[in-house]
């Protein structure tokens, strides 16, 4: 009876041991099998973000129609936002606000594309004596790429000879699908523009409504404050960047204007104006603009180094305003990335055409300030930096 009573103490510390192995032995197992979990957690998390962007990517494509004049809108209205603030400190209301400067706008844009587009129209119709006229110049002044050419196309010419002889002539009419090409782009493009003007007119005419609705959703003061701070740092940096870019490029397409009215070069003032815009488009916009000054030089003087003094005059000037002017004016708050830059160029541009490569910059500062205001984005904006 004594070593019975003696011995159950040590036969219920035994159960309560191998219990508690029982108990441990899971838990020692937990690492082993939570390092799998853990390890597909990222790998979940990043095929999850991949879908994510490939989708948006994908709805931004596709819904170009719709999306591109909520854009363009938003960005115009936070360009012109601070002259409806400043024409509020004399007691205008925003809705007349609104209409007054998008009236000058509109005068402004009309008058300039309308002393653009008439010479430019005209040129473009006499565009297949130009590039014969073109052909010609190129000959006269490099008469060595000539001769080559002509011996091309003589070997060509020699191949082709018996092919050309055995084949039955075949008469087809084809009828011409540019006009509808042409009327179907410019309605499109005219009720584009109509959209972007009437949602740019309310987004002004409304003041800080939307704003004011987004501070009263926030749920916390914290979000409140953060979410006032990004929405003026936008304002504030894309209303900076777009006016000073608009001065250089106009004040460019005014010395580029004059040095070609120099010069001897007709439609200086319309060439002026389009270098002016195509300065907008960085990169591609310059390289698009020297070779049509290159083009229009060697149509109008008759030697080389007349021709190529128009495309040297304006890239002497896109220089020194890329390289001194514009880093002077616009100071270290836009030094980006010049590499982020050219990729968002790209995707931009095949995205939305035209507008997305003027829309590229734009969207890329306002990135950047909402990267600056998020620590956990920090990597982000430095990668944004030069």
């Amino acid at each position: 009876m004594d070593a019975a009573a003696v011995n159950q103490p040590s036969a219920a510390q035994d159960d309560s041991r191998v219990g508690a192995e029982r108990r441990t032995e899971p838990a020692s197992r937990d690492p082993l099998l939570a390092e799998p979990i853990a390890a597909a957690a990222p790998k979940a998390t990043l095929f999850q973000f991949v879908l994510i962007l490939l989708g948006a990517i994908a709805f931004l494509y596709f819904a170009r129609p719709v999306v591109l004049p909520v854009v363009l809108a938003c960005i115009a209205g936070m360009t012109l936002k601070p002259l409806i603030r400043w024409s509020s400190s004399y007691h205008l209301p925003p809705a007349l606000s609104a209409a007054i400067v998008l009236s000058l706008l509109v005068a402004f844009i009309g008058v300039g594309f309308f002393q653009l587009g008439r010479p430019a129209l005209t040129w473009m119709n006499d565009a297949p004596q130009h590039l014969t006229e073109l052909r010609h110049r190129v000959q006269h002044v490099l008469p060595r790429l000539a001769r080559f050419s002509d011996a091309a196309t003589a070997v060509n010419n020699l191949g082709a000879l018996g092919a050309e002889q055995e084949k039955t002539t075949v008469v087809e009419v084809k009828t011409s699908r540019v006009p509808t090409l042409f009327i179907n782009w410019t309605g499109t493009l005219l009720a584009g523009i109509s959209e972007t003007l009437v949602l740019l007119y309310l987004l002004l005419a409304s003041g800080d409504l939307f704003l004011q609705k987004l501070v009263r959703v926030m749920p916390t003061l914290h979000d409140k404050k953060r979410a006032v701070e990004i929405s003026h740092g936008i304002q504030q940096n894309i209303s900076n960047y777009l006016f000073s870019v608009s001065l250089i490029n106009i004040g460019l397409g005014m010395v580029v204007s004059g040095g070609l009215y120099f010069m001897g070069v007709p439609n200086a003032v319309m060439w002026g104006m389009l270098v002016a815009v195509l300065n907008f488009v960085p990169y591609f916009g310059p390289i698009v603009g020297v070779l049509l000054l290159a083009t229009v030089g060697l149509l109008t003087f008759d030697t080389l180094w007349q021709g190529c003094l128009a495309p040297a005059w304006y890239l002497l000037l896109h220089l020194l305003e890329a390289n001194l002017i514009t880093p002077i004016l616009l100071g270290r708050r836009f030094t980006l990335n010049p590499a982020v830059v050219f990729v968002s160029l790209i995707f931009w541009t095949w995205l939305w055409g035209v507008p997305g490569a003027l829309l590229s910059v734009p969207i890329l500062v306002s990135a950047k300030v909402v990267c600056d205001r998020f620590p956990s984005l920090a990597a982000v904006s430095e990668l944004l930096n030069r």
